[in-house]
C-alpha cells in the first residue's frame, strides 16, 4: 500500500485506502496541511492517537499546539511500516487525543552495508520533489550504523501562480547492545512555505464558480477589491480618488484613477469582496529529536524508554481586504495568526513475559508550552512596493500595527497503564487492561482587542474579557478489552472493547474546538463549572479469513459519545465568530467489510482485485439547541459533518516480474455541511492510475525503478476539505447552512518518478 504512492506523499493518505478511513487533501501529495483531513470510523484527526517511533504525535489538526502532523515529522520515503488498532483500544500508547483509534508509524533502520538512494519525481504545473539519502553502513563490530535523509518538494497549483514548498531533513542512528538490545536516537527538520488554495463556499461555487482562487500575485485586483469593500461596506459615496475612509480619515488610493470594482460574478455570492483574498497559507518549521533504549534485562524480562522533544513555529496568514493597513493608507493588510509550543516529555514501560501472560506496565508524562497570537501587518499603497508574500517576510513595511489576541498555556500531561495479553491456549488471545489520565492546562490570554472583535468592554483584568483560567481532566480507569481467536485454521473472530477520555485541548478564539475559543471569561468560566470531558465507549466485532488466494474480513462497531463539544462559525475568514457547545451524547454505529482475491496462476498469479465497502450511521442523541439566540435549531437526529455515511473503494493490481500496475476507484458518499444538515456535498468518485517497473541493477546503481503515476484520471470535480475554517448551522440561524470553509481537490495530474539505489 505504501509503495503505490507517488514518492513523497502524505503518510496518511496511504491509511486512507483502509476501510472505514476518509482521507482527503486539496494537493495530490496532501502536503497542505490546512487542506487535508483524516476520519477513522466516524473519528476525526484531533481524535486519533499517533505515535512515531514512541513518540507521541498527537493531535493532528491544522496548526494545533498540541501535536505535530506526521506529514511534516518523517520523510515519508523512510517509514517502514503503519499498525492501525482494530478497535479503538490501544491503553499502552502515549497520547491525549486517543478516542476513536491508534496508528503507529515506525521508521526504518539504517542498512547494514554502506550506500544511499535517491529519487526524483516530474509532475504536472511544474512539481518537481528530490529525494537523497546515505546509509552509513556497520561502522564498527558492535553495529553502530546511522543514515541521514534530506527531501524537497516544490508543489505548483493548478489554478495559480503560487507555489507550495516542503523541505526535510532526518536522520536516525542505532546502536545495538548485545543480541537483544539496542538504543536509537532519531532527529527530523522540517521547513513548509505553502501558498494554499482559496477556502469556497456553496455560494462560492455557484455563482464565482469552481476556479475562483486567490488574487496573487495580481495585488491591482486584490487592492482594487478591498477598495470596493471599503467603499460599499462604510457607506461611502465614490467620489473620484480623493474620496475618504470615514473610519481612518485618509484618502482611498484608486489605481490608475479607476473606480473600485470585483468580478461581477462576486457581486452574487454572499462573500462579495471577500469572495476570495490576495492570498492564503503558511510558513512552518518543525523539529523532533527523541531517544530510544529497548533493553532486554533478563530473557522474560524488556524496559523501553523514550525521551523526547518536539517544538513548533507556525505563521497562517490571509490577504485581509477588510482591515486598513494603518502605518501605510492601503486598504488591504496581512493577517498573521502566529502560533507555536515546546513539548519535551518521556515514556517508560516494563513488558515482563511469565507463562502464558504478558504483562505491560508503563507510564507517560509531557509538558507542553504554547502559545497563539494575531497580529496585523501593513500592505503597501498600490505602486509603492511589492505586496507582503503569505509566507513571510511579514515586517517589511514595519512592524505589527494591530494585534488582536494573545494567548499562552502550559500543559502537564499524564498517564499510566497496566495490561496483560492472556492466552489460555495458543488459538487464543485475551488483552486486558486499563490507563489512567491527569491533564492539566493553565493560562489563557495575556491580550484582548476589543476594537478588533476580541473580548468586551466589560474586561477580565487588562485583557478585554478573553479567557484565562486552568481545566483540569481526569480519569482513574479507562479500561480495554480485546479477543482474537484463531478457531481455525485462517478463521479468526476478534472482540474490541475501550473506554477513552479526551482531555480538555486549547485554542485561541475564533474556529476552534476548545474551552479557551469562545468569546468571553464568563462563558470560559461556565465551562470550567459545568463543561465534563467527554467520554467515548467504543465496542467492535469481526471475523476474518486470510488464505494464499483470499483475504477477508468484516465487522461491526458502535460508540457512544458523551460531552462531544461541536464549534460552529459565523462571520467572515478574518474575524470568525465561534460558539462553543457540548453536544451532550451522540450514537454511531457501523459496519466495514474487505475483500481481497489473488486466485490464478501461471500469468495471471500476479493479479488480485480488492474491494471495500464502509456504512456509518452518526446521529446525536440529545435535545441541544446550538442556536438560542436567532432561533431553533435542535441538533436531535442530526448526522455527523464531513463523513460520508457510505464508503466503496476498489483496487485492481497486477504484477509480473519487474512490471507491476495498479487502478484504483473509490467511491465518497453525501457529506453533510451544516448542523442542521439542510446543506451538503454530493457524492463523487475518483480514481487513479499507475505503473511501475524495476530494472534492477544498472551498473554501479542498484534497484532502479521508474514509475508513473495518474492521479484524478477522469478529472473529477470534487471537495476535498471541509469544515477548515468551522461549519455553518443552518435551519434558524440565518447563515443559509453556507459558510466559506470548503476545498476544492486538484484536478488531473500526471507524475513521474525515476529511483535508484547505491
Amino acid at each position: 500500500m505504501l509503495e503505490s504512492q507517488v514518492a513523497g506523499t502524505n503518510i496518511l493518505k496511504s491509511v486512507g485506502q483502509l476501510p472505514g478511513v476518509s482521507f482527503s487533501s486539496s494537493d495530490p501529495l496532501g502536503l497542505d496541511t490546512w487542506g487535508t483531513s483524516v476520519y477513522v470510523r466516524g473519528f476525526f484527526q484531533d481524535s486519533i492517537g499517533m505515535t512515531l517511533d514512541g513518540i507521541p504525535l498527537n493531535d493532528q489538526s491544522y496548526s494545533s499546539v498540541n501535536g505535530l502532523n506526521v506529514a511534516n515529522a518523517w520523510i515519508s520515503d523512510d517509514i517502514q511500516s503503519v499498525e492501525t488498532s482494530q478497535g479503538a483500544g490501544g491503553v499502552d500508547l502515549p497520547s491525549n487525543s486517543s478516542l476513536g483509534g491508534t496508528m503507529r508509524f515506525h521508521t526504518s533502520d539504517p542498512k547494514d552495508k554502506v550506500g544511499g538512494k535517491v529519487s526524483q519525481v516530474f509532475a504536472s504545473y511544474g512539481t518537481l520533489r528530490t529525494y537523497a539519502r546515505v546509509d552509513s553502513g556497520a561502522l564498527n563490530r558492535t553495529g553502530t550504523k546511522f543514515y541521514a535523509a534530506y527531501s524537497r518538494a516544490d508543489e505548483r497549483k493548478y489554478d495559480a501562480p503560487t507555489p507550495g514548498f516542503m523541505q526535510s531533513v532526518n536522520g536516525k542512528l542505532v546502536q545495538p547492545i548485545g543480541n537483544d538490545s539496542r538504543i536509537t536516537s532519531i532527529f527530523n527538520w522540517n521547513d513548509a512555505e505553502v501558498w494554499g488554495y482559496a477556502d469556497k463556499s456553496l455560494s462560492i461555487l455557484k455563482n464565482a464558480g469552481w476556479r475562483t482562487e486567490s488574487w496573487a500575485p495580481n495585488y491591482l485586483g486584490a487592492y482594487n477589491a478591498s477598495e470596493y469593500a471599503w467603499v460599499n461596506d462604510n457607506g461611502l459615496t465614490y467620489t473620484g480618488p480623493g474620496t475618504y475612509d470615514v473610519g481612518s480619515g485618509t484618502p482611498l488610493v484608486f489605481p490608475k484613477g479607476t473606480s473600485p470594482t470585483i468580478p461581477a460574478s462576486w457581486q452574487n455570492t454572499n462573500e462579495g469582496a471577500g469572495t476570495a483574498y490576495y492570498d492564503a497559507g503558511q510558513a512552518t518549521q518543525d523539529y523532533l529529536g527523541g531517544i530510544n533504549a529497548d533493553l532486554a534485562l533478563t530473557d522474560r524480562l524488556r524496559w523501553n524508554t523514550v525521551f523526547y522533544a518536539a517544538a513548533d513555529d507556525t505563521h497562517a496568514t490571509y490577504g485581509d481586504p477588510w482591515t486598513q493597513s494603518l502605518g501605510t493608507g492601503a486598504p488591504d493588510s496581512e493577517e498573521v495568526w502566529q502560533s507555536s509550543y515546546q513539548r519535551f516529555g518521556f515514556t517508560s514501560a516494563f513488558n515482563w513475559r511469565i507463562g502464558r501472560h504478558n504483562i505491560n506496565a508503563g507510564g507517560w508524562y509531557e509538558n507542553n508550552s504554547q502559545r497563539a497570537d494575531l497580529f496585523w501587518y501593513n500592505e503597501p499603497v498600490y505602486g509603492q512596493g511589492a505586496p507582503l508574500k503569505t509566507v513571510g517576510p511579514y515586517t517589511t513595511y514595519g512592524p505589527p500595527f494591530q494585534q488582536g489576541y494573545g494567548f499562552t498555556w502550559n500543559t502537564n500531561a499524564f498517564q499510566f497503564h497496566l495490561m496483560d495479553t492472556w492466552r489460555p491456549v495458543d488459538s487464543l488471545a485475551v488483552t486486558y487492561g486499563f490507563r489512567s489520565m491527569l491533564q492539566t492546562t493553565s493560562g489563557g490570554a495575556y491580550y484582548g482587542n476589543v476594537d478588533a472583535g476580541y473580548g468586551s468592554d466589560t474586561g477580565y483584568g487588562s485583557v478585554s474579557g478573553l479567557p484565562n483560567g486552568s481545566m483540569t481532566s481526569a480519569a482513574a480507569f479507562l479500561p480495554a478489552v480485546n479477543l482474537d481467536w484463531h478457531f481455525l485454521r485462517g478463521h479468526e473472530l476478534y472482540f474490541d472493547f475501550a473506554e477513552n477520555m479526551r482531555p480538555f485541548m486549547v485554542a485561541p478564539s475564533g474556529g476552534s474546538v476548545s474551552p479557551w475559543a469562545v468569546s468571553s471569561q464568563d462563558a470560559f468560566q461556565q465551562l470550567q463549572h459545568n463543561l465534563p470531558n467527554e467520554r467515548d465507549f467504543s465496542y467492535v466485532v469481526g471475523y476474518r479469513y486470510t488464505s494464499p488466494k483470499i483475504q477477508a474480513s468484516v465487522d461491526a462497531y458502535h460508540s457512544d459519545a458523551y460531552n462531544r463539544l461541536i464549534s460552529a462559525s459565523v462571520g467572515s475568514l478574518n474575524n470568525p465568530i465561534t460558539s462553543v457547545v457540548n453536544s451532550k451524547h451522540a450514537t454511531m454505529y457501523g459496519t466495514d467489510a474487505f475483500l481481497t482475491l489473488s486466485p490464478f496462476n501461471g500469468l495471471a498469479h500476479g493479479l488480485s482485485w480488492t474491494n471495500s465497502i464502509s456504512y456509518n450511521h452518526f446521529t446525536y442523541a440529545d435535545h441541544v439547541n446550538i442556536c438560542p439566540l436567532a432561533g431553533d435549531c435542535d441538533i436531535k437526529g442530526k448526522k455527523m459533518l464531513a463523513y460520508p455515511q457510505v464508503m466503496y473503494k476498489t483496487s485492481l493490481a497486477y504484477e509480473y516480474k519487474g512490471a507491476s500496475a495498479h487502478f484504483d476507484v473509490n467511491y465518497y458518499g453525501k457529506r453533510y455541511f451544516s448542523y442542521m444538515n439542510d446543506t451538503s456535498i454530493g457524492s463523487y468518485w475518483m480514481a487513479n492510475l499507475g505503473a511501475k517497473y524495476r530494472f534492477g541493477n544498472l551498473s554501479v546503481l542498484k534497484n532502479v525503478t521508474a514509475s508513473f503515476e495518474i492521479y484524478n484520471l477522469f478529472n473529477q470535480k470534487y471537495i476535498a476539505m471541509m469544515g477548515e475554517n468551522g461549519f455553518p448551522i443552518g435551519g434558524q440561524s440565518g447563515d443559509g447552512g453556507d459558510y466559506q470553509s470548503l476545498e476544492r481537490g486538484a484536478v488531473r495530474e500526471y507524475f513521474g518518478t525515476i529511483s535508484a539505489e547505491y
